[in-house]
């Protein structure tokens, strides 16, 4: 054991990435700061910006709106900064999952891991789906399972070369979406207050009717949904840190920034959608992922008379999708390939090429969704009943990586460690996390209050069913192995990659 684990804390150290000419069981630090920093743009920017962001204002008005996105966004904030904290005390592919099992208990890491794996291949089938559907835009008369099969084998090969082509690749469609939010924001600014078109729109929509705030605070707490979901995908960032050149250097870069972006971007989008189109607009409501036409960002881009807004908008919409299903291929492959070094899955999948590609993974993640995709062609049903009831997935790994802070910090001081050993500190901590947390419940437990209400057992399973299927898999685990909870005094806190009460675990990874 004790060669296996110095031959793996080599292959760590290696800059070059540590996989011999015949591969290994290392992946390569390849990603640069500039590459994660737009990893984690990426992650906040999709097409629940570019989409759906028009009905939280349809739901609770322009005010209403603007406050649920503000709090989400806080909130993710404060959530980022506890994972960056982490991330850079220990980068591990394995993120969030290994972060569980280390610093709370091994069982809930299999269970985080598992689920969080899952609900990334459903997605990524769901995203390819929609990229036929924005293709079919273009090509109407083109069967639309020719073209999810050419996204997917796409991503794949993208994957399936070195870490460095999914990072390149992230960057320049991450690079399509800002440049698309500025001129938004521009040409929106320019007709609020008459810059460029005349005569000014102004700030009347703010007062329309029962503007700003419709339906009060049972509204905005709706549209909490819509805006959480809008931002999962931001934790990506901290699976990137077993990967990072200088995870130290460039992951707390990326989350500091993603305060502002999601200021810039995310509010200061929402408030010219809210000043441009009033909330009673049925369009608002019409905008879906497929239905292009009816999005807020096409419905300005048409009224400030920009030709093609439509065609436009779809293009920008389908590079978001692109970038959803590698990002997802990346991190639910790497999220497989961490769960087999941590011997919660087949060994096979802990095994690189020797460009450091997780290939077992990454196949097994793809075929995943590829069979998911299929299930909507034999069996739509079943293939919504799987997109719906993975849809909670993302907050259960957010608290997961609230409670791993929370105790992990904890941990550290009580074994006499002081907070300024850390390379980067998480913001008003325990205050962050705390709220992060309580957040995430809050949404979780308000995902559908009428099923509560009128006690339908059916919807209420299909949509808990992540909950349920974590509380499956943690009980089960904690069952057949006996795991307990880490005791604080007993926790690891060195820098050590060794998950207590885990059987064979002797992985060192320096940070």
């Amino acid at each position: 054991m004790k060669q296996q684990s110095r031959s793996r804390a080599k292959a760590s150290d290696d800059p070059q990435g540590g996989a011999g000419a015949g591969g290994g069981n290392a992946v390569q630090r390849s990603l640069r700061t500039r590459h994660i920093s737009m990893i984690a743009l990426g992650g906040c920017i999709g097409t629940g910006l570019f989409m759906t962001s028009g009905s939280t204002i349809a739901k609770a008005g322009p005010g209403g709106g603007l406050v649920a996105y503000a709090a989400m966004g806080i909130m993710v904030y404060f959530l980022m900064t506890s994972l960056g904290e982490l991330a850079t005390y220990m980068p591990v592919s394995g993120s969030f999952a290994s972060y569980s099992a280390r610093f709370v208990d091994p069982a809930l890491g299999f269970a985080m891991g598992w689920d969080y794996w899952l609900n990334w291949t459903i997605s990524g089938a769901v995203d390819i789906s929609t990229a036929a559907l924005l293709i079919q835009y273009w090509l109407p008369n083109t069967p639309g399972w020719i073209w999810s099969l050419l996204v997917l084998v796409i991503v794949f090969l993208i994957n399936a070369l070195a870490v460095s082509a999914f990072g390149e690749t992230e960057f320049w469609l991450s690079l399509i979406k800002v440049a698309t939010i500025i001129v938004f924001l521009v040409i929106g600014f320019a007709m609020i207050f008459g810059i460029m078109f005349h005569p000014a729109e102004g700030l009347r929509n703010f007062t329309y009717k029962d503007a700003p705030f419709v339906g009060g605070l049972p509204a905005i707490m709706s549209v909490f949904l819509i805006a959480g979901y809008s931002f999962q995908g931001t934790e990506v960032v901290g699976v990137t840190a077993g990967e990072s050149k200088d995870p130290s250097k460039a992951v707390p870069k990326a989350i500091n920034e993603v305060f502002w972006r999601i200021l810039l971007f995310y509010i200061l989008s929402i408030f010219v959608i809210a000043a441009l189109i009033p909330y009673t607009s049925p369009n608002l409501l019409g905008a879906s992922d497929a239905n292009i036409a009816m999005s807020p960002f096409t419905l300005v881009f048409q009224r400030a008379g920009l030709a093609g807004a439509a065609s436009v908008m779809n293009a920008v919409v389908l590079t978001s999708i692109l970038s959803a299903v590698n990002t997802g291929a990346y991190a639910s492959s790497r999220m497989l390939y961490a769960l087999a070094q941590d011997h919660y899955a087949p060994k096979i999948f802990a095994h690189t090429t020797k460009h450091g590609i997780p290939m077992a993974a990454l196949i097994a993640t793809v075929c995943m969704s590829l069979a998911t995709f299929t299930t909507s062609i034999f069996g739509q049903s079943f293939y919504l009943w799987l997109v719906t009831a993975t849809g909670l997935t993302g907050f259960i790994a957010w608290i997961g990586i609230a409670l791993s802070h929370l105790r992990f910090r904890r941990a550290f001081k009580l074994q006499g460690h002081d907070v300024s050993e850390l390379k980067y500190h998480s913001r008003l901590y325990p205050l962050g996390p705390l709220l992060a947390m309580a957040l995430c419940l809050i949404v979780i437990a308000g995902q559908d209050i009428p099923s509560m209400a009128s006690l339908n057992w059916s919807h209420m399973a299909m949509t808990y069913f992540s909950v349920v299927l974590v509380l499956v898999l943690y009980l089960g685990y904690k069952f057949i192995n006996h795991t307990k909870i880490v005791k604080l005094k007993d926790m690891d806190v060195s820098g050590t990659d060794v998950i207590p009460g885990h059987r064979n675990q002797t992985t060192d990874i320096p940070v």
